[in-house]
């Protein structure tokens, strides 16, 4: 994996973002090419710093090429509590007043969307399959035309602990998830799904409630998962 990593753009994010103490550990990895739109905004990782906890770009599932299109675009505020993965090709806006938090393990696999404008949290072991989008904002402003009234654009998106959203799944504003999620592939959320509680099957577009008692087996696949991912 080391031999993977693109180590000018690796340097030059970690000392441009963290005090010396912090950058001189790597923390962050950037594996591929990747445009660094803007890096203004604020980046914080909370907790036990580790080299390479974080990994735009890492190679850890089955397609083994990059296309060269990532891009990350931060101007707001962007939070890790442990280690993350990103995969391939992934796009990646945090917006001036924005807020984004990954927690421990959470991942978007490759060609993955996010775009926050306002408030975006991932729990810990928050995993979301390829092509996903997550999104806070209808970027558009939406009105009833018969009374004038105004929709509001935006509102967060709150995914729980220990989700698995598969691939080419969108979660746009207002999403909530409980813990123990589980999203089918080609879903489209869009609601708060907390009332049903944890241990649910969520699908379909728009994402309905689909089957409770159900979850990935989290317990027999973590220590799997902590050895494969982490760097």
């Amino acid at each position: 994996m080391y031999y993977s990593v693109n180590w000018t753009k690796t340097l030059y994010f970690n000392f441009k973002k963290f005090p010396y103490s912090i950058a001189k550990q790597l923390p962050v990895f950037f594996y591929g090419n990747v445009k660094f739109t803007s890096i203004t905004g604020k980046i914080e990782i909370k907790g036990a710093i580790k080299k390479g906890m974080i990994g735009f770009g890492q190679p850890y599932e089955m397609n083994t090429l990059h296309k060269g299109i990532a891009e990350i675009n931060i101007l707001g505020t962007l939070v890790f509590t442990g280690h993350v993965q990103f995969g391939k090709d992934y796009f990646i806006y945090v917006g001036e007043n924005g807020y984004c938090e990954f927690g421990h393990m959470a991942s978007l696999a490759s060609n993955a969307k996010l775009i926050c404008v306002e408030r975006i949290v991932f729990g810990n072991y928050a995993r979301f399959g390829s092509e996903s989008q997550i999104m806070d904002t209808n970027f558009h402003q939406m009105m009833d035309t018969q009374t004038g009234e105004k929709f509001k654009m935006t509102a967060p998106v709150l995914i729980g602990n220990y989700n698995y959203a598969s691939s080419r799944v969108t979660a746009l504003q207002g999403t909530k998830t409980p813990d123990f999620c589980t999203i089918a592939s080609n879903s489209l959320c869009n609601t708060d799904y907390t009332s049903y509680g944890s241990n649910i099957l969520i699908g379909g577009i728009p994402a309905k409630f689909i089957k409770d008692s159900i979850s990935r087996d989290w317990e027999g696949e973590k220590a799997a998962l902590d050895n494969y991912m982490l760097v």
